[in-house]
């Protein structure tokens, strides 16, 4: 490793090879017996080695206030050859109260040869830190967030780097590091032993046998956790007899409209209206309705793989006899999304954790049981609305209002932003986008066009509006000049561009960039430039072409919809990522701009001030708050530490919607927890549910959500 160190830095002579054999040391830094070269940078040793209580000999090491200060371990001669080897071991403890980050690097002899991974040390004994020695990832085993450390393996203490990110030559490994990013005081870890193994059996121990017959993590402990059918069943009822006395009565209309404030003309479908600078959602019958829904409602949202990694589940039923309808294949691989990037396990066999625990507690009659028992807890907890992608059954039922998703899927050209989460913008300008749109309209309002019950229509979900970065704004112009010359989105926007400007000179004078014709703006990968402060132009060219996509992708779903039905709203795109171009055509062609907020309140999420200069009302779509003390390893997008806390955080986001004079409403996302080992369709997994993966209701939380939800209304 080519370094030089800072005057005064400590070198240690200590045990190691450079030919290194199966399970062989490394070096032990609690001994300075020879062999290999340590070197402490911004680390001091302090006082003797100590026995910990498993009698393994540890030292002390303070980490210094500085910016990577680290302990470098590295052959005494050449480089370590690891070729035979599965991980890196250290023993270490944290001497510290709280939690502290510990960086482990090893760097081999080539350019760009380096595996990097970063651990949460937590407080307590000693234990034994894992890195495999090639790249993984909890994505690679099929999950978004990967199981809790440490884990007990037969009495030890293991803490696996569950993600490790780089590639090495281990024929020659150059050295160790072993770090903490940027302490702001002095920090002390005890480091003992470091060695290799000639395996990864750790990494593949921290996830065997992790999930339970109900889809539970099997290592951990919580309240509602289930342990047999009985104790499922038991549970159940309990929950089943609290809810019936909380249900409101009096003060609201058939659709769950206030009748306690002063009423609007009855107009027999869902509108919205304003009255003293305050947005109002009206019932049919004519009352205001504050929309609070829960997205996701279904039976079957515990689907997750498990082909190929049957040895992370304990006690899978046979996928014969009774249990067959809980199994199912699919494939979700989808390589132009980059929510699917990394994800393992991602097709074949899945196995319904959720469906098959609602089987369990009422046999074959368990749909209906389940939406009759949904129904009620929705009601019960204050929630008046079905939100996004919730079971048809339920909205028949006609006990909540509820909304219908257009999902406009076909063979039309698309368009890159740069973000592309769920992957590329549609092309609205390809002829067969309006075709496709027509069709997605078409058979959504099916059976439901008639029905006083529909809020209204959500178009999409989450597009790619912008890309990432400083200039992310820009990055759906950037990328449809960027494509190929063939895109019916480029050719509109040099169609634009030519009638502007006329001539290919003046376009690149007022951009600064060389154009020597029309065409080689018309070519593919064209370089597109960062708007700039010396050609502001550029900035105006773009924000003119973001204007005119958006008009074109909503005014052609907008009349679409009027044209199949012109009674329901048209609930807008659900915003995850967008520009003041996309909203405000979304507020020209909608009745209601929806954004998906994750944030602590939705105004950190939306900016307020300008939905209100647009003219049209707004609603938060999806939003949430996680904790990873209920099983799920994942925290969702908002994190909290506890289930307490999640109660309290949802509480002050409701309302600050409510208080709001251009929110008309709020939809959590979502009904059940996520499965512990992944959703199929990205591998989230987290606890962001109103109940469990057993269907059991967090008590707490659900409580803290109805008190929320009854002061909103």
């Amino acid at each position: 490793m080519n370094r030089v160190w800072v005057v005064g830095l400590l070198s240690l002579t200590l045990l190691t090879a450079c030919h290194v054999a199966a399970d062989a040391p490394v070096a032990d830094l609690a001994q300075a017996t020879g062999g290999s070269r340590v070197t402490l940078d911004q680390v001091q040793r302090v006082g003797a080695p100590e026995k910990a209580a498993d009698g393994q000999m540890l030292q002390r090491y303070a980490f210094q206030p500085t910016v990577q200060p680290q302990v470098v371990v590295s052959a005494e001669h050449g480089n370590w050859d690891w070729s035979t080897q599965g991980e890196l071991r250290v023993r270490v403890q944290n001497a510290m109260d709280w939690a502290v980050t510990l960086t482990i690097d090893i760097d081999g002899a080539g350019k760009d040869q380096h595996l990097h991974a970063s651990i949460g040390l937590p407080a307590g004994p000693a234990q034994t830190v894992v890195v495999p020695l090639h790249a993984v990832s909890p994505r690679a085993q099929g999950m978004q967030v990967g199981p809790p450390m440490p884990y007990d393996a037969n009495g030890q203490r293991i803490l696996l780097a569950t993600t490790v990110e780089g590639a090495v030559d281990l024929k020659q490994v150059a050295a160790v590091r072993l770090g903490m990013p940027a302490p702001q005081a002095p920090q002390t870890l005890l480091l003992g032993r470091v060695e290799t193994k000639a395996d990864d059996g750790a990494l593949q121990d921290a996830y065997a046998g992790i999930i339970d017959r109900y889809g539970q993590y099997t290592r951990g402990k919580w309240p509602e956790k289930i342990d047999t059918d009985e104790a499922l069943r038991a549970a159940q009822a309990k929950a089943q007899a609290a809810p019936a006395a909380q249900v409101a009565s009096g003060g609201y209309d058939t659709y769950g409209g206030r009748t306690d404030v002063a009423s609007f003309k009855p107009g027999g479908w869902f509108r919205t209206e304003q009255r003293g600078g305050r947005w109002q959602l009206v019932t049919p019958e004519g009352h205001a309705f504050f929309s609070l829904g829960v997205n996701a409602v279904v039976p079957d949202g515990g689907r997750s793989y498990v082909e190929g990694r049957e040895g992370m589940f304990k006690d899978l039923p046979a996928d014969s006899g009774e249990w067959s309808a809980f199994y199912g294949s699919s494939d979700n691989r989808r390589p132009d999304a980059s929510s699917t990037s990394g994800i393992g396990y991602n097709h074949g066999r899945w196995f319904d954790f959720y469906a098959a625990n609602l089987y369990r507690l009422d046999g074959k009659d368990w749909l209906a049981a389940w939406s009759t028992r949904t129904l009620d807890r929705l009601r019960s907890w204050g929630f008046n609305t079905l939100g996004n992608w919730s079971d048809d059954a339920l909205a028949k039922a006609h006990k909540l209002v509820y909304t219908r998703s257009i999902n406009i899927d076909g063979e039309f050209g698309n368009v890159s932003s740069g973000y592309d989460y769920w992957g590329r913008m549609p092309d609205p300008f390809d002829p067969r986008f309006a075709q496709a749109a027509e069709n997605a309209v078409t058979n959504a309002v099916k059976e439901v066009r008639d029905d006083p019950w529909l809020l209204g229509y959500f178009a999409d979900n989450e597009l790619a509006w912008a890309g990432q970065g400083l200039q992310g704004r820009w990055g759906l112009a950037q990328g449809t000049l960027h494509g190929e010359a063939r895109s019916h989105a480029k050719q509109a926007f040099i169609a634009a561009l030519k009638q502007k400007y006329g001539e290919p000179a003046k376009l690149a004078a007022a951009w600064g960039i060389t154009l020597p014709s029309w065409d080689a703006l018309n070519a593919t990968n064209f370089p597109a430039p960062d708007p700039s402060e010396a050609h502001p132009a550029i900035a105006t060219d773009y924000s003119a072409w973001l204007r005119q996509y958006a008009d074109m992708y909503f005014r052609t779903v907008a009349e679409a919809i009027r044209r199949h039905d012109p009674h329901h709203l048209f609930l807008g795109g659900r915003f995850a990522v967008n520009t003041p171009e996309a909203v405000a055509a979304c507020a020209q062609y909608c009745d209601v701009i929806s954004f998906n907020s994750y944030t602590d309140v939705p105004q950190h999420g939306v900016d307020m001030a300008a939905v209100a200069k647009l003219g049209k009302p707004a609603l938060i779509t999806e939003f949430h708050f996680g904790s990873d003390d209920r099983g799920p390893f994942g925290k969702g997008v908002v994190s909290v530490w506890n289930e307490q806390q999640r109660g309290e955080a949802y509480a002050r986001f409701i309302a600050a919607a409510a208080q709001d004079p251009n929110i008309v409403g709020a939809h959590w996302f979502q009904y059940a927890d996520q499965p512990t080992s992944g959703r199929l369709l990205d591998g989230e997994n987290a606890h962001i549910g109103l109940v469990g993966i057993t269907d059991v209701p967090f008590d707490g939380f659900v409580k803290a959500v109805g008190d929320a939800n009854r002061k909103a209304k």
